[in-house]
């Protein structure tokens, strides 16, 4: 079995752009038609761009292998030029074409991928959401707490039992920042809300985007703590593993982070530094299944936690759930809202959501098709990036 051809989709994902503007897929398709998809993650560049790239290193490193030689194909791609560091834009792109891989040698096999890195740990797959805005809402429901905790309630009902929001602002190209008394305050009277709201039927996830200072970050944790978050989620910008270890040792809200990180050498450092108690990796990002699966043992030996990332489409979402289904140390998986809508609409078949779980698939590989009829009928044409942050400082 030999990796033929590629196949690349940039499709737009309509207002309100929940889980990005775009994403990026991408289908592997071998000399005996056997296909397999894939998803880069938030690569910084213009998506039509980001495809040649895929093209390029599909060319150079892939085309001609067997799919099933996935530990090969990593080194060649993660040393492409003379590289062999954790760059982010060459490991999105390794990532796609790795879980593709992957989901090529679970049809193959006849088996879902997590049959093959371990088998079945868990049976269901707790998952949260953010807390998002939906149209005809009266205000901002990521700056106005009395709509938000009316927003939790709603999520309950669903059978949400976490919810992930982030109020503390916007977030700067000049990052970590001390945070304004009143951004202080906003976050402490949106968590206190929040808490009574759904009591001790939900765990509260506080998200940031490395918006702090390490000495920010413990300030703002002090007015966290007493509503007891299940996370505060990477406080400080991800360059420097041994300030985010200052606020862990500060606080007792357990620090989530990750989704700005690649491969085992970057995590690495993070649990050396003692910087986290729960993993947070995008696996449109971090190098793909195989690599993650490396990184979850890592964590798993420091009895440290994984809650993969996800804030792009639902291939990247697959690739996750295969992960969680095989690892002992799974604490919760992030979704968007229930995997419905147009996130639905982009499979074949929906990823299977049920009263606050995922249920594993039983499909052999990723257990995913694209709709490609129906992405072909939704481009992206737009001109910024994924995700995007000010380019001028904040006060």
């Amino acid at each position: 079995m030999k990796l033929a051809d590629i196949k690349t989709f940039v499709v737009g994902n309509p207002p309100p752009h929940n889980g990005s503007r775009y994403f990026v897929f991408i289908k592997l398709i071998t000399d005996g038609r056997v296909e397999g998809v894939g998803e880069a993650y938030c690569v910084p560049f213009e998506p039509h761009l980001v495809v040649k790239l895929i093209e390029d290193v599909f060319e150079r490193f892939a085309r001609g292998s067997d799919p099933h030689d996935i530990e090969a194909l990593w080194r060649r791609v993660y040393s492409a030029g003379y590289s062999q560091h954790p760059d982010l834009t060459l490991m999105a792109i390794l990532s796609a074409l790795e879980m593709a891989c992957w989901d090529i040698v679970g049809k193959e096999a006849g088996q879902p991928v997590y049959k093959l890195l371990g088998g079945r740990v868990h049976e269901r797959l707790r998952s949260y959401t953010y807390i998002y805005a939906r149209e005809g809402d009266r205000t901002d429901v990521y700056s106005d707490p009395d709509l938000a905790a009316e927003r939790a309630v709603q999520y309950l009902a669903q059978g949400f039992t976490a919810l992930k929001f982030d109020p503390a602002g916007p977030y700067s190209a000049f990052d970590g920042r001390q945070l304004a008394l009143a951004d202080l305050e906003r976050c402490e009277l949106f968590v206190r809300q929040l808490r009574a709201a759904v009591g001790n039927r939900a765990d509260l996830l506080f998200g940031t985007h490395g918006q702090m200072t390490a000495a920010g970050a413990i300030r703002l944790a002090r007015r966290l703590e007493p509503y007891d978050p299940l996370w505060f989620e990477e406080p400080v910008p991800p360059d420097a593993p041994e300030e985010m270890a200052k606020v862990a040792r500060a606080t007792s809200i357990p620090i989530a982070t990750g989704e700005r990180l690649a491969t085992k050498y970057d995590f690495g450092r993070l649990l050396d530094a003692q910087a986290a108690a729960i993993l947070q990796m995008n696996l449109g990002r971090v190098g793909g299944i195989l690599e993650a699966k490396k990184i979850a043992a890592m964590a798993e030996v420091r009895h440290v936690q994984i809650a993969p990332h996800l804030y792009c489409g639902p291939v990247v979402g697959a690739a996750n759930i295969q992960l969680a289904t095989c690892s002992p140390n799974f604490l919760i998986l992030e979704g968007i809202e229930r995997w419905d809508g147009f996130h639905a609409a982009v499979l074949k078949k929906p990823i299977q959501w049920q009263e606050g779980y995922v249920i594993p698939p039983t499909e052999p590989g990723l257990g995913v098709e694209l709709n490609e009829d129906f992405i072909a009928k939704h481009p992206y044409t737009g001109t910024k990036l994924q995700l995007e942050m000010l380019n001028d400082p904040l006060s």
